[in-house]
Order: structure tokens, then C-alpha cells, then sequence
């Protein structure tokens, strides 16, 4: 490994198998994390010596996020509780998701996102914990979610106004709905706090069968100097499935 980057992988797309065998085989990889995991497993991330480099749990739904101002009070304290559970286990990163536009317009949207976030802004930043935003396609996954730009995602960090919220940038997802990746990447690193990769179309294995070159793709972060994760959320389709994450790893270790 080089070392220029941190490499992880999501959780769901390995669900075929048990976590404790997940966690085995990353290790043997060469790789020390494991994203998108929430606070019931763990222990069995600890036992083992892997970072929970995503924590989840805290939101309601893709669809149901800080964009409705109905679901505010529960995602408050579901975030506040979580903060506290993601510091005390020695973890950064907590995802979180704007939900669903359903006839709002976006302007509207972001207002509502930043008036929640700032609520709970403070305990994060006390805690250490940082609250990163997935950018979603809504053109073929997640039809009508509103943070599905990164200039939108991007504008909401702006009026948020702290470090410790940031934008997750899918490179898949936003490869679907707006491309010019690289340029984006360069152009809002500063947003940005970490990294799903995902072969374009059909999000499978990120190698020469698909349309991004993700050698150049993982270069330009590394040139931003970014610090964070890189998580592999492609779902194999090889039968091998191990061989593909593998491969993977070896093609984003730049």
C-alpha cells in the first residue's frame, strides 16, 4: 500500500457475508475499515481492529431528511445521540441525507437543511464528529432526492458555515447525474470529507469494463490533499467477489 489515500469499503455491498468474515478478509487485504456501520456492530469492528470509517443509524430514511422541517425535533435528538455514541467510540464521520424534494423547490430545501444542522452543529463540533451529506443520483437510484448536485451540496456547507460538515461525494452517483468529475473534485475538495467509488453504468466492479478511469480520478484527490476515506461501494458482479475488491483497492492505491 502507498499509503497516499485511506481505503475502506461498505458494508452493505459484502452483505452476502457474516461482518466477522468481512472484517477478516480486509484485514488480509491490506485495508483497516469498513463504512456505512452502525453502533450495534461495533464491537465486532473493535475486536477485530477495524475503523468504522461511516457510522450510520442516526437518520430516518434517504427519503425522509433534514430538508422536511416535520422531521426536525427526531433527527435532533437521533444526531445528538449519535454524536455522542460515534465520539465515544473513538469514530469521526456520521452520515446524514437531505430526503426527498416531493414538490419543494431546492432553495426552500436548503434553507430547511441548514436550519435543523445548525441545531445540532455545535454538539458535533464539540464532540469531534463530523456530519457528511451523501450526494445521491436521482436520475437512476434516487429518483426525486434533492441534494443530487454537488453546487447545491456545496452552497449548503456555505451557509451551514462549520468544518465539521461536509459532503460525501459518490463518484458513481454524481458521474450519473452531472459527470466532469475531476473538475468538480478540484473545484469543491474543500466540501468534500470522504469517497464511494462504483463502476458507471450498473455499479459494479470500477475496472476497465466501465466508463470512468478511476487511476486519474483518485490521483486528482490525492492532488487536493485530502486525508480521509475512500470507500468501495460497487456491488460485485464477478465470481469472484473477493479477487474484485481486491482488485479495486489496487487500482484507487495511486
Amino acid at each position: 500500500m502507498k499509503n497516499n489515500i485511506q481505503h475502506s469499503v461498505c458494508r452493505w455491498t459484502y452483505g452476502f457475508m457474516p461482518l466477522e468474515q468481512l472484517c477478516t478478509t480486509v484485514k488480509d487485504i491490506g485495508i483497516a475499515a469498513i463504512d456505512l456501520v452502525g453502533p450495534k456492530d461495533w464491537p465486532t469492528l473493535k475486536k477485530h481492529g477495524i475503523f468504522s470509517s461511516m457510522c450510520n443509524g442516526a437518520e430516518i430514511s434517504l427519503t425522509e431528511g433534514w430538508n422536511d422541517p416535520q422531521y426536525h425535533d427526531r433527527l435532533i435528538k437521533q444526531y445528538n445521540e449519535h454524536i455522542d455514541l460515534v465520539a465515544a467510540a473513538g469514530y469521526k464521520n456520521l452520515i446524514c441525507f437531505s430526503g426527498n424534494r416531493k414538490g419543494m423547490d431546492d432553495e426552500t430545501g436548503m434553507n430547511n437543511c441548514a436550519t435543523g444542522l445548525k441545531k445540532i452543529m455545535a454538539h458535533a463540533e464539540q464532540k469531534g464528529v463530523t456530519l457528511i451529506m451523501e450526494l445521491l443520483n436521482s436520475k437512476v437510484d434516487h429518483a426525486d432526492y434533492m441534494c443530487d448536485h454537488t453546487a447545491w451540496g456545496v452552497s449548503l456547507c456555505k451557509k451551514i458555515g462549520s468544518e465539521n460538515f461536509k459532503l460525501l461525494y459518490d463518484i458513481y452517483h454524481m458521474q450519473i447525474d452531472e459527470g466532469d468529475v475531476i473538475r468538480t473534485i478540484q473545484q469543491s475538495h474543500q466540501c468534500i470529507g470522504h469517497y464511494h467509488t462504483g463502476g458507471v453504468p450498473g455499479r459494479h466492479e470500477i475496472d476497465e469494463s466501465q466508463e470512468l478511469y478511476y487511476p486519474a480520478i483518485i490521483k486528482a484527490i490525492v492532488q487536493t490533499g485530502f486525508k480521509g476515506y475512500l470507500a468501495q461501494e460497487f456491488i460485485p458482479a464477478a465470481d469472484d467477489k473477493i479477487a474484485s475488491l481486491r482488485k479495486a483497492i489496487s487500482i484507487c492505491d495511486v
